[in-house]
């Protein structure tokens, strides 16, 4: 049996995260993870809980309008958020299924001083990694949380969690309406 499974994002990380995560999951299940473009209709850079929220349901919701040949649709969108005077970092995952919805937030981290003043200025978390660790394109690979793990946890890995925990209303199909 196949599941074919449309990732709201054309991103690796993403795509591999939602595979793996299921396969965590449906252990006796082909799992099929494609890739699409499709907006979030929240900023590009999410500057709260509740607009990365926002922004990884409408992906979802938009994947699952545009293809809807499929059994599930993801929207994983990251975002960061004012602490004070810090700030954290975090993403969002949101699974449909033609009947069911699923979320869950991944950990939060809070970002060093150097980030935080670029992105205070404008700039999106992946593009401030790349200026002060020299990095390029890191949203695409190992993220912040790699970076500033050393890669003990890298954003694959830091999406995994989360995506099995979003999944837990297809897990207990009797008990989540």
């Amino acid at each position: 049996m196949t599941t074919k499974i449309i990732v709201a994002s054309k991103n690796p990380t993403k795509i591999n995260a939602t595979k793996l995560g299921f396969e965590k999951i449906f252990l006796a299940t082909t799992i099929d993870c494609e890739g699409v473009s499709v907006p979030s209709n929240v900023s590009d850079q999410p500057m709260s809980n509740e607009e990365t929220l926002q922004g990884a349901t409408n992906r979802a919701t938009h994947a699952k309008k545009d293809f809807p040949k499929a059994n599930y649709w993801i929207g994983i969108e990251g975002g960061i958020e004012k602490v004070g005077e810090e700030m954290m970092a975090f993403a969002w995952i949101v699974i449909l299924s033609k009947d069911k919805m699923g979320k869950s937030r991944t950990g939060t981290f809070f970002l060093p001083s150097p980030v935080v003043e670029l992105i205070n200025q404008g700039k999106e978390l992946g593009e401030a990694d790349d200026i002060v660790f020299g990095h390029s394109n890191s949203k695409q690979k190992n993220g912040a949380v790699g970076i500033l793990t050393n890669n003990i946890i890298d954003r694959t890995q830091f999406y995994i969690e989360a995506m099995v925990l979003a999944l837990i209303p297809f897990l207990n199909k009797k008990i989540y309406c």
